[in-house]
């Protein structure tokens, strides 16, 4: 057995033998692959039917880091409503993520990340932990040796600067005026993506109003130099963008000075309307934490009261993020993601062999026909013309319907044979239409809007945390590929572009760059079955090099896995880390897809799958295999140890599952708004 070390990060790169070693396996009793898949698909099939609520959705924990425990409760802070349940139970969560080494990581198993452990720490505190309690010392001393506070992302700075623990003119600028700049004009805030916006708008006017509410304690234990915290940073080369953007932001500050208050006070009352008009039905913002926590400190530092009708619905939509954990711990969700595990698991019920009319089925169509968003949202700014149609990921988000549920949702409810086929046609021939008026100019898809790759935002001095633009990526623009081909429309011009994309990025390797999943495996299991169901033959050399490249990097127990810091050291963790159920699954719906059903990796990853089980159907997954920001920023979908493993021992099993049923169907007629050419849609967006 062998390992390297990273040494950036002091993690050990463990071989393909070492990674095996970390789940130990109970193979199945003399049993085959395709008995072992059977027993195994029954069980998960019986676990998963048991989850779903009577109303129809699944949804799973959708796990995070600490700093939204942390953040959550200097917003109570903040605001003066904590309460000591709540404060208490956050610490319990924020104390048991707490790494040996006194650090908090971004991922399990992950290296430890100064500016989470800079916000677990200050959070601690306000719960009531000593700052000379052994794990709060061994925090402090670590962050200390990191550079300290100073040495933090912007965001954490904010919220420090909040209670006075730091200075708000040593902060980079956020202009309030920023609400004004028209879409053509660079740095408008639809140059970034939908969660960035969101955030930044309501952080504008926070940067405007600079509040300090006086902190309880000092955090002195936390600078390296407490009697000069923030020594001043050089100046970058003028004729770099980093030399650039920081000159922009001096001349901000000079700029504050002079700028008229009621201009100022215009531009905030502009950002908030704009924060307003967001608000969701049930009162948070976009369905995620972020944007409904800075929104509710920007409204109330304009002067609304926390009775207000807009800021109690936010405060009481941030209480629903919280997850109360039966050892009285209590964590907080980022977003929470009911559209997106319901189609994903109807998805895996239908290709594991449940009949396609069967009454949980149904119901699951009957919710997420209920979703369908029908009004336009922010993306309409740059495809006004365009009609709504497709689904978002949460409960609750009409403003931010995204391309990637809209597919999967799509897919799904073309396997279930619901009681008013009529209007499933109608609402898929809606998402179609909008899918296709949301493709990029390279043919391919983003996540939640089109065309946002300005170079600009990522290089502004505050956003140094995480992707702020939402560029095509090769997930998304294979499970639309595959949307299309299940709706007859794989030779349709604007289909094969889409194909020609994803066939220009794949990687030397013969893998693709996973976006919205770790990594490379989650990308490659992405495409390829987007590509053989749009009728690439398994021939196909891109198809050929893809098999070559999982078949490599399969691990010696049979299993997948891939290492969060493929993201930043590809050549050594690209299709390398412990087997987990998610990767290995998406590992083997590729090869399934690419017809090596008989191939050894394949009997070897099944037989995986089967001896991992427990006896109750589910799956073990600590490990984080989803992705918010690639490597900033990651989930682990509670959900995805279930639904990915039974969807692919069914196409083990079964086989490819339109193959199987659409043949059988009623024929459906071809969505209007589909037609390749002749339509406004297509002439007016140049498709």
């Amino acid at each position: 057995m062998t390992a390297t070390t990273d040494g950036s990060t002091g993690a050990t790169l463990p071989s393909r033998a070492a990674a095996a070693s970390d789940t130990t396996l109970t193979t199945p009793e003399a049993a085959g692959a395709p008995e072992a898949a059977a027993q195994a698909a029954r069980r998960a099939t019986d676990f998963l039917l048991s989850r779903q609520d009577a109303e129809g959705w699944w949804k799973g924990d959708l796990e995070t880091n600490v700093t939204m425990d942390a953040e959550d409760l200097l917003l109570r802070q903040f605001l003066g409503i904590q309460d000591e349940r709540t404060t208490q139970a956050a610490a319990k969560f924020i104390r048991g993520e707490q790494r040996e080494d006194g650090t908090w990581a971004t991922f399990w198993g992950g290296p430890g990340e100064l500016s989470t452990t800079i916000e677990a720490y200050v959070a601690l505190r306000l719960a009531g932990d000593a700052p000379d309690a052994p794990h709060m010392a061994r925090a402090a001393a670590w962050i200390r040796e990191r550079g300290g506070i100073a040495a933090a992302r912007v965001f954490t700075r904010i919220w420090l600067a909040l209670f006075g623990w730091w200075k708000w003119e040593d902060l980079p600028e956020m202009p309030p005026e920023l609400i004004w700049f028209p879409g053509w004009m660079p740095l408008n805030i639809y140059d970034f993506g939908c969660w960035a916006r969101q955030t930044i708008v309501p952080l504008t006017i926070v940067s405007a109003k600079r509040p300090v509410r006086p902190a309880p304690f000092a955090l002195d234990e936390l600078h390296t130099d407490p009697a000069n915290p923030n020594p001043p940073k050089p100046l970058a080369p003028a004729n770099t963008w980093d030399g650039a953007f920081q000159r922009l932001d001096r001349a901000l500050r000079q700029l504050r000075k002079v700028v008229p208050r009621r201009l100022r006070k215009a531009a905030m009352n502009a950002a908030a309307r704009w924060i307003i008009e967001r608000q969701e039905n049930d009162g948070c913002w976009g369905g995620i934490q972020p944007p409904a926590v800075y929104s509710v400190i920007a409204l109330h530092l304009l002067g609304y009261d926390l009775e207000h009708p807009v800021l109690r619905e936010g405060l009481a939509s941030l209480d629903r993020f919280a997850v109360w954990r039966e050892d009285g711990a209590r964590m907080i969700e980022a977003c929470q993601s009911p559209v997106w595990d319901t189609c994903l698991a109807a998805i895996a019920l239908v290709d594991a062999g449940l009949p396609v009319d069967h009454p949980q089925l149904v119901k699951a169509a009957d919710w997420l026909l209920g979703e369908e968003i029908v009004r336009p949202g922010d993306w309409a700014v740059k495809r006004p013309q365009l009609p709504p149609g497709g689904w978002a990921f949460e409960f609750h988000n009409d403003n931010y319907p995204d391309i990637d549920d809209t597919a999967e949702v799509s897919l799904a409810l073309r396997r279930i044979r619901h009681h008013d086929p009529e209007r499933t046609d109608r609402a898929i021939g809606r998402a179609v239409r909008w899918n296709l008026g949301m493709q990029s100019k390279n043919g391919a898809w983003g996540a939640f809007d089109v065309d946002n790759t300005s170079p600009f935002p990522n290089r502004l001095p505050f956003c140094d945390f995480g992707e702020v633009i939402d560029p095509p990526s090769a997930d998304v623009t294979a499970h639309v590929v595959e949307m299309l081909a299940a709706e007859g429309l794989a030779h349709d011009p604007r289909t094969r572009r889409g194909i020609a994309w994803l066939l220009a990025e794949q990687e030397q390797n013969g893998a693709w760059f996973g976006r919205w999943g770790v990594n490379y495996i989650y990308g490659t299991g992405s495409v390829v079955p987007a590509l053989t169901a749009a009728g690439l033959p398994a021939s196909h050399p891109a198809i050929r090099r893809a098999v070559t490249w999982l078949e490599s990097v399969q691990n010696d127990d049979g299993g997948w896995g891939e290492d969060l810091r493929s993201y930043k050291h590809v050549r050594e963790w690209a299709g390398r880390g412990a087997s987990t159920p998610s990767q290995t699954a998406w590992a083997l719906m590729a090869l399934l897809a690419a017809g090596e059903k008989d191939s050894k990796a394949v009997e070897r990853g099944i037989q995986w799958l089967a001896a991992t089980q427990r006896e109750d159907g589910t799956w073990d997954e600590p490990y984080f295999t989803g992705t918010g920001f690639p490597w900033d920023f990651s989930i682990n979908y509670h959900l995805y140890r279930q639904v990915f493993p039974l969807t692919a021992l069914g196409r083990y099993l079964h086989g490819d599952p339109f193959e199987r049923q659409l043949l059988a169907r009623t024929p459906r007629p071809r969505p209007e708004a589909a037609k390749p050419t002749g339509s406004p849609l297509s002439e007016a967006k140049g498709s």
